[in-house]
């Protein structure tokens, strides 16, 4: 069956489908993109001082991973369900829920890279005459920078996949397009947007790995230096 056809013939793989709905699929992709960056950047802000009060008060550990890790086991339905009174049926609904399922997996690890932090850096850095905020932004954060950047990675792969459910609201970006074309069993649509939903999730995660690599250029002396002794 050649290309004119493969829409008729409900292929797999159709050139006519990417042609005629190139619109849709930018669209839809523009917003599951947009929803996927705004859910991190929001918690992430969340997440880091949740963090901070659970490494400064040991307390308030437990309750706070505890807390994050059963917002994190909700079925996204009874998640929406708690949320729709507040948000009603818009994006919000959607971001909300995505900010509560990433929080669980920034906390942790921005705890575990503060922890991570050698005590006689910290030590060095109070006989210099550091306080505790400047300690903080010019020391600790960049020497937890690559478990911070690891949380955050997972965290976003994970939420490229979770926005998809959105779209029991209609805001669930290529995932709208996925359940559209479920209930008629359109093909080439489920393909496309589910290949791209993982192209999405791979490219986001070789940016964050850039942005890391740009940010903690010692791990790369450290590990050319490693091989060069061993």
């Amino acid at each position: 069956m050649g290309t004119r056809g493969c829409l008729a013939a409900n292929d797999w793989i159709c050139g006519e489908y990417l042609h005629s709905r190139s619109q849709e699929l930018i669209d839809a992709t523009v917003q599951h993109v947009w929803i996927t960056a705004v859910s991190v950047a929001i918690g992430l802000l969340v997440a880091f001082p949740l963090a901070l009060l659970a490494r400064s008060r040991p307390a308030f550990t437990a309750p706070v991973l505890g807390l994050t890790t059963l917002l994190y086991t909700i079925p996204s339905l009874a998640m929406f369900s708690l949320l729709l009174p507040v948000f009603g049926l818009s994006a919000g609904l959607v971001i909300t829920g995505l900010v509560l399922y990433s929080l669980t997996i920034l906390v942790r690890n921005i705890m575990a890279g503060l922890a991570s932090v050698p005590e006689e850096a910290r030590e060095a850095a109070r006989g210099m005459g550091y306080g505790p905020g400047r300690l903080l932004w010019e020391v600790e954060l960049p020497l937890a920078l690559p478990a911070l950047m690891a949380g955050l990675r997972i965290a976003t792969v994970s939420t490229v996949a979770l926005t998809t459910v959105g779209s029991i609201v209609g805001r669930g970006g290529l995932g709208n397009l996925i359940d559209d074309a479920l209930q008629s069993f359109f093909k080439a649509q489920v393909l496309t947007a589910s290949v791209l939903c993982v192209l999405l999730a791979v490219v986001a995660d070789l940016l964050l790995l850039g942005v890391q690599r740009a940010l903690t250029p010692w791990t790369r002396v450290r590990t050319r230096a490693a091989k060069a002794v061993g």
